[in-house]
């Protein structure tokens, strides 16, 4: 029934002004807003629903994954624009997992939600 439908995903934080900057001007995404949601324009042509929830509590877990095709430049780049990549047991000093599987670098949003940058060829 549901096998062709253009499903999409959404999370809550609870502050969209401060989502609209995060995911606008320091990620560079895409982004509009709508009764006061953000839509996320992401590539594959999957939008992705940014709404606000008050007594919203941060995922722990990763909510969204950033194909990137070096993450040390990802980083680097994420870095100088304010982004704080988090310590985790088994990162460098720089922030990324380099083994037990793709790399990868997990960051928060400012609602406290976990996203990364995950290498890709």
């Amino acid at each position: 029934m549901l096998g062709n439908s253009k499903a999409f995903s959404g999370f809550s934080v609870d502050d969209i002004p401060a989502a609209r900057e995060f995911y606008g001007r320091t990620l560079g995404v895409d982004l509009t807003e709508q009764n006061g949601m953000l839509i996320l324009h992401l590539g594959g042509d999957r939008d992705t629903l940014v709404y606000p929830k008050p007594d919203h509590t941060p995922a722990t877990f990763t909510i969204l994954n950033f194909p990137v095709e070096d993450v040390d430049a990802a980083v680097d780049e994420l870095t100088s624009r304010g982004v704080r990549f988090e310590a985790l047991d088994g990162v460098d000093e720089k922030g990324i997992m380099r083994k037990g599987g793709p790399v990868i670098a997990w960051f928060k949003d400012p609602a406290g939600n976990f996203l990364s940058v995950i290498e890709q060829d």
